[in-house]
């Protein structure tokens, strides 16, 4: 075992930051004016290292100066960055022109992360939320983008892609974990394996973000299901967690984000899962609601907590 439960990188993702400043998507075009405080305040809630998630910052898109200048001012407020997330860059999507340009970013974001010494980075094939769910109280009570299931020169360019990225990330010696996520290729637990190994290269696994599917209002695979299927696979981990309830009698859905410690998933069992399967990488704590990052923080501790036990058996 490579890590203790008390020096497991376990990091919060910046999502929660990505209004910053005020009035802005995201905080790419600042600079370390902006991030310092961010930092600081990741760092006194008890991070050590943490997700550079490029919903507040994208990476891939700062120069150099830039880049070397984020690493630095995060070194200098006491954190590591452990992984990078990109955030909905399908790079099948509908548009041609997009899909060309998500699909080039993800190469650059390849590049920023052995700038930072960053090994892990997660993509995916979710696509930017559509005017329902940005208008919705949370965006996942209305339909998203959906990948084209049946069309299989689509699922093949898509395959395609992952394997180009593989083997820039081989030549770099980073990993990428592609992100279980509703409605796309990697929707399910069967789904997610098949894609994996039709892309086919080693330093390609999976991120089995069970919240992804368990906050949706509808009925969806057994969270014990998805991730006895992906556990094998998974090389880096989203962990977030929501209270989900149905009403038999109506067939209404409530969800609602919670801590990991309480929520529908049991992550003791969850981590025992993947603990089995021989999972060694950093744990990314991911929220939305409320104040997120105590929560995150939070969710850290319970993690320690079970690793301490589950690693002592």
């Amino acid at each position: 075992m490579t890590w203790t439960a008390e020096d497991w990188p376990i990091a919060p993702s910046l999502n929660q930051f990505s209004e910053t400043p005020p009035g802005a998507v995201g905080a790419t075009g600042t600079g370390p004016a902006v991030w310092r405080p961010v930092f600081r305040e990741v760092r006194l809630a008890g991070f050590e290292s943490f997700d550079a998630f490029d919903s507040w910052v994208r990476v891939g898109d700062l120069d150099d100066a830039s880049l070397a200048s984020f690493g630095r001012v995060a070194g200098e407020e006491g954190l590591s960055i452990c992984a990078l997330s990109t955030s909905r860059r399908s790079p099948i999507a509908d548009d041609p022109a997009i899909a060309v340009e998500n699909l080039a970013y993800l190469h650059r974001a390849l590049d920023a992360a052995d700038g930072l010494g960053v090994r892990t980075i997660c993509m995916g094939l979710h696509e930017p939320l559509t005017r329902a769910q940005v208008e919705a109280q949370w965006f996942w009570h209305a339909d998203g983008v959906r990948n084209p299931l049946d069309d299989r020169e689509v699922y093949e360019r898509a395959v395609a892609a992952f394997a180009e990225l593989g083997e820039h990330a081989a030549r770099l010696g980073e990993v990428i974990s592609l992100e279980l996520y509703e409605d796309t290729y990697l929707g399910d637990g069967s789904s997610s394996v098949r894609f994996v190994h039709d892309v086919g290269r080693e330093n390609v696994g999976l991120n089995p973000d069970l919240g992804n599917l368990v906050r949706l209002h509808r009925p969806v695979e057994d969270w014990r299901d998805t991730l006895a299927a992906m556990a094998p696979y998974t090389n880096y981990w989203h962990v977030k967690n929501y209270i989900r309830d149905v009403d038999p009698a109506t067939g209404a859905y409530f969800t609602a984000p919670s801590s990991l410690e309480l929520g529908f998933i049991d992550y003791r069992a969850a981590l025992r899962t993947v603990l089995a399967s021989g999972y060694e990488a950093p744990i990314c704590v991911e929220q939305y609601g409320g104040d997120a990052l105590s929560v995150s923080a939070t969710n850290m501790r319970y993690l320690r907590s079970l690793l301490s036990q589950l690693l002592a058996l």
